[in-house]
């Protein structure tokens, strides 16, 4: 029997998140962004090795055999295929699920701020992010810094020639731990010191990387540079990642070859196949208009309004108390 059942987060930060989801509604009201829904569960899941999705199995008259779904781990795929069926610049605030991950700042079930603007890049959608963020939290101005500046600037390296030793070296003069990294790629250990070591020196003004290694590009345009680089950004206030934006893929034939290229990379890590979303290959096909898009984790943006140090302050009921 379960005696302790009381919701995790007080009644002000429940209050709390009643009023901000009210601000993000009117702040996009104003813009004339339109509020759009799309389903939780889908047939297609995210390829990303470094994803986990929920999943679940559906049974009955629509595949009588039984057909695994996927929770979403973000509504991006569908807000695609409203995109290019002409819907103009569109937002959803929803629920996604990612397994495997919890802690201070995770939970498996969380809500999610998505939009896309047709017509913007990623330096004008960073703009407009900003500006959301200092209506919800009256945030100075951002800093912006490339990957590359970033890296030079608080450990010394250039992340586009990144030996592992000097990866090693970076880390153990912090003396911070190295776990078995072994089979590591390159990208694996700029996460490694991103986490360990740029974003907890990461002060409370809001920070905006942009231009990551082309490796990186997940579903964002890759820039003909020299080094080429992934047209993207992340945002980080008080060293919490908050927003993950691109300026979107629109090549069908570079989408499906992402694809592929996960699906390999996931069978060589042992991880389960995933079916990739061959409906968004199909929307792209069509054409999708140029345009930037966001996600943004409502409950960490909560976490810094209300000053919370876990999520479970602003959840009502987080999965290991549900």
């Amino acid at each position: 029997m379960i005696s302790d059942w009381q919701p995790t987060a007080s009644l002000e930060n429940m209050k709390l998140r009643a009023r901000i989801l009210a601000e993000i509604r009117g702040f996009f009201s104003a813009c004339d962004v339109m509020e759009v829904e799309t389903p939780l569960l889908s047939l297609a899941g995210a390829t990303d090795p470094y994803l986990d999705s929920l999943t679940s199995h559906y049974q009955g008259p629509l595949f009588p055999a039984g057909q695994t779904v996927y929770l979403q781990t973000s509504p991006e795929f569908a807000m695609k295929r409203l995109l290019a069926a002409g819907s103009g610049s569109i937002y959803q605030i929803c629920k996604a699920f990612r397994n495997g991950e919890a802690g201070r700042q995770h939970n498996p079930e969380f809500t999610m701020l998505e939009w896309y603007r047709p017509g913007f890049d990623h330096h004008v959608l960073m703009d407009e992010v900003e500006a959301l963020i200092a209506v919800i939290l009256k945030t100075a101005p951002a800093r912006r810094l490339t990957y590359h500046d970033l890296f030079a600037e608080y450990v010394g390296l250039d992340p586009f020639d990144l030996s592992v030793e000097d990866a090693c070296a970076c880390l153990q003069a912090r003396n911070i731990i190295l776990p078995d990294m072994a089979d590591a790629m390159i990208d694996d250990w700029l996460s490694l010191i991103m986490t360990h070591v740029i974003e907890p020196a990461f002060g409370v003004e809001p920070v905006f990387v942009y231009d990551f290694p082309a490796s990186q590009a997940m579903l964002a345009r890759v820039a003909d540079a020299q080094p080429p680089v992934a047209q993207r950004f992340e945002l980080y206030i008080n060293g919490m990642e908050l927003a993950n934006g691109f300026y979107e893929l629109a090549d069908a034939a570079e989408q499906q070859r992402r694809f592929e290229a996960d699906l390999q990379l996931r069978q060589q890590l042992g991880l389960p196949e995933i079916g990739m979303s061959h409906a968004l290959i199909a929307a792209l096909e069509s054409g999708l208009p140029d345009c930037a898009g966001v996600a943004l984790g409502v409950d960490r943006l909560l976490m810094l309004v209300a000053g919370a140090e876990n999520i479970a302050e602003v959840l009502a009921f987080p999965l290991d108390s549900s």
